[in-house]
């Protein structure tokens, strides 16, 4: 069995399949997915959502922000100064950020059009000292040129990566496997109704590229079996349903394994969380758009601009940490998860070779910031959150 990142691995053979059939799997979704088969599944027309409740109304926070303090601790926010928030999510960073210091602008960058709705709202209410950006991290420079906002004009960037809680709690949005939904997982699904989402994923892939992709981005030990399991479901009733597909990987163990596992909390964590957070990161490509975007701070940010960067899986922190310390990721799919063995030299940034040449980066602090009892307490969502900043 294959794991990434100094989990036990057979062979750089092994790993070079499953590389292999990641991109093959990609491909696949992206070229060759029949019209019949693609989004047959996956929520609620854009009519149907726009009828919805909205989340401004619904008297509880949409998101709570992770380590609000920490960061505007290391972030530093001056009077005047422009800052930009990377993932505006429910916008508890940028209501902390504009009650830091007055006449300071945040430009409020995500790319779920729902999160966009509350920043515009929240500029409303502020006089326009925020500037929303709906788009992708790779969409971040031309948003930027458009907004006539120079390069190496911002003062500071803060990026919240994953999934926010208004995604998790809206079943429709088919995030969580404890709340029934279509099987969609998509980010920004408003904007690209024709980009494939995981019930595309689950019921068109083969066994070996289900099985490479829980491997990749959930560091799933069972991905063989859970995706023998996939397959074999399917072949009756294709998996349209999120509690549907956590019911498929349940079955394919010992009913005394389905809650065996534990989340940093010590409680239970359901069998299937891997599998829902590999499916996710695929769908949305999260790890390639998380590359990009820390490649745009460089242009963004002033010389000894401040950057912090939030994650909560290791996958993400990894690629931050290994981005900071100036490891050529240029590569990014087979670098990153491909097996570090012992005596391996990191690759260093070249002017002649990568992306990112020239961005030279100061710790603020070398070692990763953790949230506090307290805030887990309050907040268990923000476990496991690390924040990394940087000049």
């Amino acid at each position: 069995m294959i794991m990434a990142f100094g989990l036990s691995v057979c062979t750089i053979s092994v790993w070079s399949k499953t590389h292999s059939a990641l991109l093959k799997a990609r491909g696949m979704l992206r070229f060759s997915l029949p019209s019949s088969v693609v989004n047959f599944s996956c929520g609620s027309s854009l009519d149907e959502k726009s009828k919805k409740v909205s989340p401004f109304t619904s008297g509880k926070p949409p998101h709570m922000p992770v380590m609000v303090k920490e960061v505007l601790h290391y972030i530093d926010i001056q009077p005047g100064q422009v800052v930009l928030d990377m993932t505006f999510g429910g916008g508890g960073h940028t209501k902390a950020i504009l009650n830091m210091a007055h006449d300071v602008t945040v430009l409020a960058l995500d790319r779920d059009p729902t999160a966009i709705s509350l920043a515009q709202q929240l500029a409303k209410e502020h006089c326009d000292r925020v500037k929303p950006l709906l788009g992708r991290f790779s969409e971040l420079e031309a948003l930027l040129s458009n907004m006539n906002v120079k390069p190496g004009s911002i003062d500071a960037v803060l990026l919240d990566a994953g999934c926010s809680s208004m995604q998790l709690d809206e079943a429709d949005r088919g995030f969580s496997l404890s709340k029934d939904g279509p099987l969609d997982m998509r980010m920004d699904g408003e904007r690209y109704p024709d980009m494939p989402c995981a019930a595309d994923v689950v019921n068109t892939l083969d066994q070996q590229a289900l099985a490479s992709i829980l491997v990749a981005y959930g560091e799933e030990r069972h991905a063989r079996k859970i995706a023998s399991a996939i397959v074999e479901a399917r072949r009756i009733n294709p998996i349209t349903r999120t509690q549907q597909l956590a019911s498929v990987v349940a079955g394919s163990f010992p009913p005394g394994v389905v809650y065996a596992r534990k989340d940093r909390l010590q409680r239970p964590a359901h069998v299937a969380t891997k599998t829902f957070q590999a499916l996710r990161i695929f769908v949305n490509d999260e790890l390639n758009e998380l590359h990009t975007g820390l490649c745009a701070t460089r242009t963004a940010l002033k010389p000894g601009g401040r950057l912090c960067v939030i994650t909560f899986h290791s996958l993400e922190d990894r690629l931050v940490k290994r981005f900071l310390n100036g490891e050529d990721l240029s590569n990014l799919d087979q670098y990153h998860f491909s097996p570090r063995t012992k005596g391996t030299k990191k690759k260093k940034l070249s002017d002649e070779n990568t992306d990112c040449k020239n961005l030279h980066w100061v710790h603020l602090r070398r070692k990763v910031i953790t949230p506090e009892k307290d805030e887990v307490k309050n907040n268990p969502r923000g476990r496991s959150g690390k924040l990394r900043v940087a000049l």
